[in-house]
């Protein structure tokens, strides 16, 4: 390591498993050494999920990786927020300021610990984290906890 780099106390990571097959996504997991897997999707029992379908993923991820199965409901978006977003009846700039303000409201930095999510895995559909709720989560956290952690996101 070279003096301008700085050392990180832990790990973060974010997947969404839409656009990945059943073998990429629980090879990422398992390349990304992921301990636990946090599931942070308000809708995880619908039989669209697949694979990654609440109670089956449970399964898979002990099963074929080793990894443990967490919800975390306070990182879940409001339901209303979510279907607005998603109906696109308000912007993407608008969710993202109402979802920062509902973590804030929820004190989710007071009610998580870095110690929990060290080297565990945000779960939620989106493929790519640009515009998804697992990204602001992390950096909502990163921006309150005295704790240098790197995030990582499998795509």
């Amino acid at each position: 390591m070279t003096t301008s780099e700085t050392p990180f106390d832990f790990r973060i990571l974010s997947i969404g498993f839409t656009g990945k097959n059943a073998e990429r996504f629980f090879t990422l997991l398992k390349n990304g050494n992921v301990k636990t897997l946090f599931d942070v999707r308000l809708q995880n029992t619908s039989q669209l999920a697949g694979f990654a379908k609440r109670d089956d993923l449970k399964y898979f991820l002990k099963n074929i990786c080793d990894i443990d199965y967490v919800e975390i409901p306070e990182l879940y978006p409001e339901a209303n927020l979510l279907k607005d977003y998603k109906n696109k009846v308000v912007t993407w700039d608008y969710y993202q300021e109402k979802y920062l303000e509902l973590l804030s409201r929820r004190s989710v930095e007071s009610v998580l610990s870095p110690s929990l999510l060290d080297n565990g895995c945000l779960l939620c559909s989106e493929h790519k984290p640009h515009q998804c709720h697992r990204r602001l989560a992390i950096e909502y956290l990163k921006s309150r906890w005295v704790q240098n952690f790197k995030i990582e996101h499998l795509v």
